[in-house]
C-alpha cells in the first residue's frame, strides 16, 4: 500500500507533516503490515497524476491513500488529479467519510474528497489535518478489506464468504477479521499435512516483494564537471593548417602527437602542422586535412618537409570543438542499478570514481549434509563424504549475483553454510538481520522435520509475506520482510534455488540498491525480459503447477527456437548449464496434458547471449 501526502508547505521543508505518517501508522495497524511506502510531494497537479499513476500502474499497489489538497484554496487540486486518473469513482465511500466529520464539524462539507479505483488499486482521498485523516479512515476501514478483496481476482472466496456472512447475519460487518480461505489445500492441523501457507502464483509473489521494499520516486543524476574534450581535438590522421590558405603546397613546420601541449605558435597561411588522431589543434589553426586527401611532396631524413594539400580546406573542419562530446555541468546520466559498462566509462571520461552506497547481501546454504566443495581434508577421509554431498548453492548464488552486475563496489557478499537445527539458524539469521539488506537462504523452507526457516522467521519477528508458490520448481519459495533486511527462503534443490533466483531475489537485489542510493528504480526493468519464442520438442508433458523449464535457443532465418535442456528434476543442475532461458510453461488441464512443437510460448532471458545457435 502506498500513502501520498500533498503539501507545498511540508514538501518545501517549512512545516512537518503530521498526517501522512499518522496515516502510514493507521494502515499498518489496521492491516497487519509494514509495507507501507510513503511520499511527500507539492500541490501540483501534473505531479499528483503522475505519482498516482505510477503507484497504480507500475508499483501495482492495492490501495494509495491521499492525504492534504482536498479544500477551497487555489492551490488544492487533489481531487481533480484523481478523477483525472481513476477509472471507476466510488461515491459512497467518500459518502460514508462526510458523514462521519459532519457529526464531529460543519466545515466537514467543505471538503471535496474523490474515492475511486484505477484497474485493480483503489484510491482514497483524505482531508489534510491530522485529526480529520484519523476520522475519516475509521469511517471507511471496516469496508476497506472487502474492496481490496473484491479488486483482487485472486480472493474470490474471501469475497464469497464475507457476502454469505453479511446475507446470513444482517449484524456482522465486512472487517478485516474475516479469514483468508485459499483454493488450494493449506494445513489445519491434525491429519491435514499440507503446508498451512496458502499458495500463491507467481505474480502476486513478486507485487508483494516489490511492496515491501522501500522505493523512492527522486532521481539522481551525474553532472560533468569537464569538458570533453578539453581542447580542439583532431579528429583525422592529417594536418592542421588555416583554412584561408586555401589548397595548394604547405610546408611542414611541426609534429603534434596526442598528449602534447597545445601549439601557441603563429604560422602562415603557406605553413601546416602534421597532426595525429585526438592531438591538440594548434591555437592558430582551424582546419585539419586527412592524410588520404594529401600528397607528399618532399621530406627531409625521417620528417615530412612540404606536402601538397589537394582538397579546398573550411573552418572547423575535421576538428571536434571544446566540450563537443560533453559539456562542464551537463547532465551525463540518470544513475541505473547495478551501475553498468556505459555508466562506468563516462565516470572513467570526467576522471570521476564510482562512488555508490552498497548493498550488503549473505548467501546461506543450510544443511547438515553439505560440504565446502573445495575440502581437501574431506576427500582425502572417503568414509567422512557417507551421507555427505558438496554445497553447490551458494558457489553458483554468489556467482549468479555477481554475473547480475553487483561487483564488488556495489555489493557486499557474506556466505556461509548453517546447520540443520533451529538454533544454529536461529542465532545466523538473527546476527545478519539489520546488518544486511538482504538473506538469500537455500534449503529448510519445505515441510520436512528440520525446515526450521519458518518457525525461525516467525520467532525473530519477521512478517512472512508468503511461504508457497504455484510453480515448478520452487513451490515451497519463502519470503519475509523486517524493517531493514529482507529474507529470500529458496528451495534446497539447486535448480529450483536457480531459477528462484532469477524470479524472486534478483529483481529485489535491483530495486533495493536503488532504494539505498536514494534513486528512483526501472520497476518494470528490474525483472528478466521476456521474449516470445516457437517450441523446438516434439511433444512435452505439462505438470499440474505452471512449469519453468530451461530451455536453449536456436536462432533459424529469425526466429526463435526453444529445446528443453534435458530432464527437468529439480535436482539435476546440468539442465542450467545450457540454459538461454526460462520456458513459461502453462498448468497441465484435461483438456491441454502437453504442449507439441509449434507453440508459441513466453521465455525469460538469463544472459545478453542468449542465442545458443544460427541455423
Amino acid at each position: 500500500m502506498k500513502t501520498l501526502t500533498v503539501s507545498d508547505s511540508c514538501a518545501a521543508g517549512k512545516a512537518a507533516d503530521t498526517s501522512g505518517p499518522h496515516l502510514v501508522e493507521l494502515i499498518k495497524q489496521s492491516f497487519k503490515t509494514d509495507t507501507v511506502n510513503y511520499l511527500l510531494i507539492a500541490d501540483d497537479e501534473q505531479l499528483i497524476k503522475q505519482s498516482l499513476t505510477y503507484a497504480c500502474d507500475v508499483l501495482k499497489v492495492r490501495a494509495v491513500f491521499t492525504t492534504g489538497g482536498t479544500g477551497f484554496a487555489p492551490r488544492d487540486v487533489t481531487p481533480e488529479a484523481t478523477r483525472a486518473i481513476i477509472t471507476k469513482e466510488a461515491p459512497q465511500l467518500t459518502l460514508a467519510m462526510t458523514l462521519c466529520s459532519i457529526q464531529k464539524t460543519k466545515f466537514g462539507v467543505l471538503s471535496r474528497a474523490v474515492c475511486g479505483v484505477r484497474n485493480k488499486t483503489l484510491v482514497v482521498n483524505f482531508p489534510g489535518s491530522k485529526k480529520a485523516v484519523g476520522e475519516c479512515f475509521q469511517a471507511i476501514v471496516d469496508v476497506l478489506p472487502h474492496v481490496l478483496n473484491l479488486l483482487n481476482e485472486g480472493e474470490i472466496e474471501r469475497v464469497r464468504e464475507t457476502h454469505h456472512k453479511v446475507q446470513a447475519e444482517s449484524d456482522v460487518q465486512c472487517t478485516e477479521e474475516v479469514p483468508h480461505v485459499c483454493p488450494h489445500a493449506t494445513g489445519k492441523g491434525g491429519d491435514d499435512r499440507n503446508s498451512p501457507f496458502p499458495m500463491i502464483n507467481v505474480d502476486d509473489a513478486m507485487k508483494q516483494i516489490v511492496a515491501s521494499i522501500p522505493i523512492v520516486q527522486t532521481t539522481r543524476k551525474q553532472l560533468s564537471r569537464v569538458n570533453i574534450p578539453p581542447f580542439r581535438a583532431s579528429i583525422k590522421d592529417g594536418y592542421a593548417l588555416k583554412s584561408i590558405g586555401g589548397k595548394g603546397t604547405k610546408k611542414v613546420i611541426g609534429y603534434v602527437s596526442a598528449g602534447d601541449a597545445i601549439v601557441q605558435t603563429n604560422f602562415s597561411i603557406d605553413e601546416c602542422f602534421k597532426i595525429n588522431t585526438g592531438a591538440p589543434v594548434p591555437l592558430h589553426a582551424d582546419a585539419v586535412i586527412q592524410i588520404e586527401e594529401t600528397k607528399l611532396v618532399s621530406r627531409d631524413h625521417d620528417y615530412e618537409k612540404i606536402v601538397d594539400i589537394l582538397v579546398e580546406p573550411t573552418a572547423s573542419l575535421d576538428i571536434r570543438s571544446i566540450g563537443s562530446d560533453l559539456r562542464m555541468s551537463e547532465e551525463v546520466f540518470q544513475y541505473r542499478f547495478p551501475i553498468d559498462a556505459c555508466q562506468r566509462a563516462l565516470l572513467a571520461a570526467m576522471g570521476e570514481r564510482v562512488s555508490v552506497a552498497k548493498i550488503k547481501v549473505a548467501i546461506l546454504s543450510t544443511g547438515d549434509e553439505l560440504l565446502h566443495p573445495y575440502d581437501a581434508g574431506t576427500a582425502a577421509n572417503a568414509s567422512s563424504l557417507e551421507g555427505k554431498i558438496y554445497d553447490s548453492n551458494t558457489t553458483m548464488l554468489v556467482a549468479l549475483v555477481r554475473q547480475c552486475g553487483f561487483n564488488e563496489d556495489q555489493c557486499e557478499i557474506q556466505q556461509r553454510v548453517v546447520k540443520d537445527d533451529f538454533k544454529s539458524l536461529k542465532t545466523e539469521i538473527e546476527s545478519l538481520t539489520g546488518a544486511v539488506h538482504i538473506i538469500i537462504c537455500t534449503g529448510g523452507v519445505s515441510m520436512g522435520d528440520k525446515d526450521f526457516v519458518k518457525p525461525v522467521l516467525k520467532e525473530l519477528n519477521y512478517e512472512l509475506i508468503f511461504g508457497r508458490v504455484n510453480m515448478k520448481p520452487g513451490k515451497p519459495s519463502t519470503y519475509a520482510s523486517s524493517k531493514m533486511t529482507k529474507f529470500f527462503g529458496l528451495p534446497g534443490n539447486p535448480v529450483s534455488a536457480f531459477v528462484t533466483f532469477h524470479l524472486f531475489a534478483l529483481p529485489a537485489l535491483r530495486l533495493y540498491l536503488a532504494a539505498i542510493n536514494e534513486t528512483a528504480p526501472n520497476v518494470a526493468k528490474s525483472s528478466l525480459p521476456i521474449i516470445t519464442v516457437e517450441l523446438m520438442d516434439t511433444k512435452y508433458a505439462l505438470d499440474p503447477r505452471p512449469e519453468y523449464a530451461r530451455a536453449s535457443i536456436v536462432s533459424r532465418n529469425g526466429k526463435l527456437l526453444a529445446s528443453i535442456t534435458g530432464g527437468q528434476i529439480s535436482s539435476r543442475l546440468k539442465s542450467t548449464v545450457d540454459a538461454d532461458v526460462l520456458l513459461e510453461l502453462p498448468a497441465r488441464t484435461e483438456t491441454k496434458p502437453y504442449i507439441t512443437a509449434g507453440t508459441q510460448l513466453k521465455a525469460l532471458v538469463l544472459r545478453s547471449d542468449f542465442i545458443s545457435r544460427y541455423e
